[in-house]
């Protein structure tokens, strides 16, 4: 049963009060736990929000203040990005008292169950998102991972043979859900949460997406607000290479896409992250001599 008084959905959103579709995605999944709305001190939008929502839902930080608390990885002053945000997130559920909290955007369609119908591989909206929850809750704690987060749709490409082959992702993207007291800092002013899961990654640090429940996510760049005017002007080259500069030994700038192609970010797990090896290829070695 989910504990309602610690935990709670944090939407981080900028500049959009009343296309916070994120919001109405949770009421079609019958999520009945508290929900945040998290804004920056530099949303001009901020009274708005509290109209829309009410005081209570709504708060605030500090942009420039955290700011100085990790890093952008540019010499820009342009502060439209999420990653102030993510970071404010974990002073903000302390603050709150909660034990364990999720980032959202504020883009959802829907929250999805994925599964395989034969030979087609299915989706359906849940209507129980608390016991989802629950079993997020679960995971991170028996694998004691840094975080877990839901697939989205790019995860999917491949059908029914691509989810087969994704049964475990070392990914988070979008949803992240987080102990308060294993805070873990965001970097890069764009793409930062890729950078954030490939640098972690690297470093031993446990971050997993299950592939059988997903968000659907509204069109880049189809509402105005939050980081679109940034991807407007800067398109997904930029974006991407943050990633490259970070970890130019596993990440590169490649075309992604069927028909319509487009620079992304594209990795090799292989050089990425390190590898667990079964205990069953262990070799005894007799004759060596422990060290002292």
């Amino acid at each position: 049963m989910l504990n309602k008084e610690k935990f709670a959905m944090f939407i981080l959103t900028h500049g959009r009060p009343h296309d916070v579709i994120t919001m109405q995605a949770l009421k079609d999944s019958n999520y009945t736990g508290k929900t945040y709305i998290i804004i920056d001190n530099e949303d001009s939008q901020a009274d708005e929000y509290r109209k829309v929502f009410g005081k209570e839902m709504v708060i605030q930080f500090d942009k420039a203040a955290i700011g100085e608390t990790f890093d952008i990885a540019d010499t820009r002053t342009d502060r439209r990005a999420t990653v102030y945000a993510r970071n404010a997130s974990f002073q903000i559920a302390k603050d709150l008292g909660l034990d364990y909290f999720m980032q959202l955007d504020d883009d959802y369609k829907t929250f999805m169950y994925r599964f395989i119908d034969g030979e087609q591989l299915r989706g359906l909206v849940t209507r129980s998102l608390d016991d989802v929850i629950d079993a997020f809750i679960k995971l991170l704690e028996d694998t004691n991972a840094t975080t877990v987060a839901m697939a989205q749709g790019g995860d999917f490409l491949g059908g029914v043979e691509g989810f087969k082959k994704k049964l475990f992702m070392r990914k988070a993207m979008n949803t992240w859900l987080f102990r308060t007291e294993r805070p873990l800092t965001f970097i890069g002013r764009m793409n930062d949460d890729v950078n954030t899961y490939v640098m972690n990654g690297l470093r031993g640090e446990l971050i997993f997406t299950p592939p059988q429940v997903c968000i659907t996510v509204a069109q880049t760049q189809a509402v105005s607000g939050g980081m679109t005017e940034m991807y407007v002007e800067n398109g997904t080259y930029m974006k991407s290479m943050y990633t490259v500069m970070m970890c130019p030994s596993a990440v590169r700038v490649a075309y992604m896409g069927a028909s319509n192609l487009r620079l992304h970010h594209d990795y090799k797990w292989k050089y990425l992250v390190p590898k667990i090896i079964n205990e069953r290829h262990r070799k005894p070695y007799a004759n060596t001599t422990p060290l002292p």
